[in-house]
């Protein structure tokens, strides 16, 4: 399974409301210019992002977008899958095998059962509160690594 752009840009728009959780709403402008996403995309992407429970907004000078839950209570699968659907490497897997001329004797199946699995756990256990304390991490050793 290829991660899709639009799936990229919600995990990085989901990934930049969750640095700024607690902040007050977030512009869509600033959502774009942090992560480099086509604005006008990302209004797209965060309506069904709202839609889908994610997050909220708020009109007004003041308005923008917030989280609705905490970045250590939303995964990156649930995002994942809302956008993009099931997860997993091959299409017979997500569309239940209904369209495999193997289906019932796949010597492959059981290998990728097991990638699915991975997949899944990876993205299931890796919360937006872990993404923001590793950019974190990584902006500190860049700078320890370049003080004089």
């Amino acid at each position: 399974m290829q991660v899709t752009q639009k799936c990229q840009y919600a995990l990085r728009a989901i990934f930049e409301l969750a640095k700024r959780n607690g902040r007050g709403p977030v512009k869509i402008a600033e959502i774009a210019d942090a992560q480099d996403i086509p604005p006008r995309f990302l209004e797209v992407i965060l309506s069904q992002l709202k839609q889908g429970a994610f997050v909220a907004s708020q009109r007004g000078a003041e308005g923008g977008y917030m989280l609705l839950r905490q970045p250590d209570e939303l995964s990156v699968g649930e995002v994942m899958r809302f956008v993009q659907g099931p997860i997993g490497p091959v299409e017979c897997l997500l569309d239940g095998k209904k369209n495999c001329a193997l289906f019932g004797s796949c010597v492959f199946l059981p290998m990728w059962e097991k990638v699915a699995k991975a997949m899944a756990g990876v993205y299931d256990s890796t919360s937006f509160q872990d993404l923001v304390e590793n950019e974190r991490r990584q902006d500190a050793s860049y700078q320890a690594s370049y003080s004089i």
